[in-house]
């Protein structure tokens, strides 16, 4: 699955996917708590990459943050910048961010990489330690499972990623992790978040 067919996926679904998880309060207290504790540590500005219908973007702007969203699906973008008018949208590529090296304090990537095969990650993880200035923080939410393995997601298939194996991805893209989080609610797949600074 190339990062153009997921943008084709959810092109084709951007409607019925705004409208099912189109808004802050369809996501966790736990994970607004964490991704706002993040935030407010940052040191500079915030990109929220794979920003989606805009939402988080929104949080964290409300919360007050410098940030900037970006998502490659044409819809996303023009539906946040619609319902959020304050708050900055662009069109980018988590492979090709499309900003200077050592520009961006924080990056989120919540939930932005799960389509992303394993030999893909690498390349992405890389852009963003590039974008980033020493020290600065990346917060990736993910689907947590005891193996790398793939499954059917509702808009194309997605990836299950084991703890360990994630953090050394990320660490090995030039990263330490700082913490690790786990959340297993009933009826949903279990949830996993890394926190991690680039290296200087």
């Amino acid at each position: 699955m190339t990062t153009d067919e997921v943008r084709e996926s959810y092109r084709a679904r951007a409607g019925e996917y705004i409208d099912l998880l189109g808004s802050i309060d369809d996501t966790s207290p736990v994970d607004r708590a964490l991704v706002a504790d993040w935030a407010g540590a940052a040191d500079g500005p915030i990109l929220d990459v794979g920003c989606g219908p805009g939402h988080w973007t929104a949080f964290l702007h409300t919360a007050g943050a410098e940030v900037v969203g970006i998502d490659p699906v044409e819809a996303f973008v023009e539906h946040a910048a619609r319902s959020y008018p304050d708050v900055d949208y662009r069109l980018g590529r988590v492979d090709d961010l499309g900003v200077d090296e050592e520009s961006v304090g924080a990056i989120l990537a919540w939930y932005s990489l799960i389509h992303l095969p394993p030999a893909d990650l690498d390349a992405a993880l890389l852009e963003c330690a590039r974008v980033l200035v020493p020290g600065g923080s990346l917060l990736v939410g993910f689907f947590e499972g005891p193996d790398l393995a793939p499954f059917d997601h509702a808009v194309t298939t997605a990836w299950f990623w084991p703890i360990p194996e994630l953090t050394r991805r990320i660490e090995g893209a030039g990263f330490t992790v700082a913490g690790t989080w786990s959340r297993h609610d009933d009826g949903a797949r279990p949830h996993g978040a890394i926190r991690a600074t680039r290296a200087g």
